[in-house]
């Protein structure tokens, strides 16, 4: 499965959140594709390493066309190959392993 973490935005705005939304927009409904919009980035997910480069693609384009003249991306990718897991699991992932902290006294 691969994850990512996009965070995209125009150079020499201060205010994101109509960009986002538009790059947001432009995936949405993508086949093969989930995401998941947070506070510092958007989360994708799927089986396609291609299918998530196309997304980052069309999100780029899609502040282009909002009149940027230049668009800044950053780009996490988890490409993992041994087994599924949803951004779920991997959070559900962390939990576990706090749980188990408590009363380890090893958080």
């Amino acid at each position: 499965m691969i994850h990512a973490e996009v965070s995209i935005h125009p150079a020499g705005s201060t205010s994101m959140g109509f960009y986002v939304a538009r790059a947001v927009e432009s995936v949405e409904g993508m086949e093969g594709l989930r995401l998941q919009v947070a506070p510092m980035g958007t989360l994708l997910e799927s089986a396609k390493l291609e299918t998530v480069l196309e997304a980052v693609e069309k999100m780029v384009a899609a502040v282009r066309a909002l009149g940027a003249e230049r668009v800044g991306a950053h780009i996490k990718l988890d490409c993992r190959y041994d087994r599924d897991s949803s951004l779920e699991d991997k959070v559900e992932s962390v939990r576990r392993h706090l749980a188990s902290f408590k009363g380890s006294g090893s958080a």
